[in-house]
């Protein structure tokens, strides 16, 4: 499963860096950007689709154990509670 698991994610990040190429080469015209107050300076589209889909990428990766997305299994007390809820009586 953790196979099948990491072709997918690997397969959303090859279609991302393909159409970040497609889009900074049929793109390149310099944009620049405004955030509050701040502007940045002017820069191609894809350096920015690129700059922005990195970012991205590593947030979700150093977020992702706060988040308790990662492989790890943890102890669920719930479960436990359900599986001796549904004890069956009928042997006694």
């Amino acid at each position: 499963m953790k196979t099948l698991a990491n072709l997918l994610i690997s397969l959303v990040v090859a279609i991302w860096v393909v159409a970040i190429a497609i889009i900074s080469v049929q793109n390149a015209t310099p944009v620049s950007l405004k955030f509050f107050t701040f502007q940045s300076i002017q820069i191609p589209v894809g350096l920015v689709l690129a700059f922005s889909a990195g970012v991205g990428i590593i947030g979700v990766a150093l977020l992702q154990p706060l988040w308790g997305l990662s492989g790890s299994p943890q102890r669920n007390y719930r479960s436990q509670d359900d599986a001796e809820f549904f004890v069956d009586d009928e042997d006694f």
